[in-house]
């Protein structure tokens, strides 16, 4: 099993008085140069991630896809924009976002909260929050606002218009840094040496997660259970992405057209397939899973990894999915671990939830 080394709460304090007030074993996030942390940032930013208004057609907000108490998913197989347009895939967890070394399901040229977010704001294919083309609308929406308008000024007093579409942006990003889950029965185990935070069941499960046997940790990795990080000091590090035979619609390895993962942006047959590997983090709270939410329960997960795929001979499948045997008792013992990652103290954390 590998072993993670335990420590202390650290709160790391940015020059500017921002204090993380880090779980037990988490680095500092990297934050962005020119999008410093501060408390009135992070204010605005939970005022209009729960805001209707931000979105062409005032109906849904960045919290509709993304639920505090569903680990900032929807709970949907596939999310739905605020135009009732059906994305093609499920909405990501936003748990321990500030750590991502690329965001969405399968684009390395996002690399940072910033650059994401205009998707949904802005994309049109498909439309998620449909404001390409009406940012002065939704703006002008928000400048008829006196309380939202002096919460502009003080997170940005020293522009002189603080209420631009690059201020929308950055304070739901300075926001969505601080959602950060890290208190566990994994964590209080691990990283605290609370014995009996997890149980023996939970505890078989974790080091069956942990096996050479079943090698989930290999995609799902580090404090974070998902792919590559960065933080404050860390060495920079490639982005992975991974093809779990979920599909081989033609005998070579083709997925659907509208999710053909990493493949989309390269246009290299190799990356038919391949997507970022999510975080695990409150994993029990955010059924259904897989890129398209077409798996519904965890169990029904493990049996998927067990055969190597649900399309075991896709010849473009990731090497890690060889397959395992696993009997009834085991998989009771790894669906435990799994489920002693849930925070249920961040689940309903008010200070993450709706201020109005």
């Amino acid at each position: 099993m590998r072993t993670i080394p335990r420590a202390e709460p650290v709160p790391r304090v940015a020059e500017i008085g921002w204090d993380w007030n880090l779980p037990a074993g988490f680095p500092q996030p990297l934050v962005p140069a020119d999008n410093p942390m501060t408390a009135e940032k992070v204010r605005l930013g939970r005022f209009l991630f729960y805001d209707t208004r931000l979105s062409g057609n005032a109906t849904s907000a960045c919290a509709t896809c993304h639920r505090p108490e569903l680990a900032f998913t929807d709970g949907r197989p596939r999310a739905v924009g605020s135009t009732g347009e059906r994305h093609p895939r499920g909405a990501m967890s936003l748990v321990n976002v500030a750590y991502n070394a690329t965001y969405t399901w399968a684009d390395p040229r996002l690399e940072r909260v910033e650059d994401q977010m205009l998707v949904p704001l802005s994309g049109h294919d498909p439309i998620e929050l449909g404001i390409g083309g009406r940012e002065r609308e939704v703006l002008e929406r928000f400048r008829g606002d006196p309380e939202l308008l002096a919460l502009f000024r003080e997170a940005f007093p020293s522009d002189a218009d603080p209420l631009t579409l690059q201020s929308v942006v950055r304070a739901i990003a300075a926001f969505t840094r601080t959602i950060l889950s890290g208190d566990s029965p994994y964590d209080r185990f691990v990283y605290r040496g609370e014995g009996d935070a997890m149980s023996a069941s939970a505890r078989r499960g974790m080091r069956l997660f942990f096996s050479e046997r079943l090698r989930c940790a290999e995609c799902h990795g580090g404090f974070t259970f998902s792919g590559p990080i960065r933080f404050e000091g860390a060495a920079d590090i490639a982005p992975t992405f991974h093809n779990t035979a979920l599909y081989d619609l033609d005998g070579q390895g083709a997925y659907p057209p509208e999710n053909t993962g990493l493949h989309a942006v390269t246009g290299a047959a190799v990356d038919m397939g391949r997507f970022r590997a999510p975080t695990l983090r409150n994993v029990a709270v955010t059924a259904p899973y897989m890129h398209d939410g077409s798996v519904a329960t965890l169990d029904e997960v493990i049996d998927l990894y067990a055969a190597g795929g649900r399309a075991p001979k896709n010849p473009l499948k990731s090497e890690r999915l060889s397959g395992f045997s696993i009997d009834a008792a085991e998989k009771r013992d790894l669906l435990a671990f799994l489920d002693s990652l849930t925070d249920h103290g961040f689940l309903t954390d008010p200070t993450l939830g709706d201020p109005r």
